[in-house]
C-alpha cells in the first residue's frame, strides 16, 4: 500500500504556511482501516490527536472516516484516550479498528 503525503492536502492560500508549523506525523493504520483507507501509513499534520485524526479523515473515503471514528488510538506505542493530547514533530499515531473474536 501507498504512503499518502497530506502536506498540502487542504492547503488553501493561506493554509500552506500555517500547516508547515504544524508537526508531522506519522500514522499507522491496521486491519479495516489500513483496507478502507487505502495504504497502511500516511504523513500528516496536527499539534494535537484531534488534529491529526482530521487530517487524516481529510482524505478519507466515507467508509474509511467511519472506521478511523470507530478506532482505538495509540501515541508513540501508549494507548490514547484523550484525543486533545498535544503531538510533537516525529510522534506516531497508530489507528487500530475494533477487532472481532476474543
Amino acid at each position: 500500500m501507498s504512503t499518502p503525503d497530506l502536506s498540502d492536502a487542504g492547503a488553501g492560500a493561506s493554509g500552506a504556511s500555517g500547516r508547515a508549523a504544524l508537526p508531522t506525523i506519522t500514522v499507522r493504520l491496521f486491519a479495516g482501516a489500513a483496507a478502507e483507507y487505502g495504504a497502511d501509513t500516511a504523513s500528516v499534520h496536527g499539534s494535537s490527536v484531534q488534529d491529526a485524526i482530521d487530517d487524516l479523515l481529510s482524505t478519507a473515503t466515507p467508509e474509511a472516516a467511519r472506521v478511523i471514528g470507530r478506532s482505538s488510538f495509540l501515541v508513540n506505542a501508549v494507548a490514547c484516550t484523550d484525543r486533545s493530547r498535544p503531538l510533537t514533530d516525529g510522534d506516531r499515531l497508530d489507528v487500530l479498528p475494533p477487532f472481532a473474536g476474543g
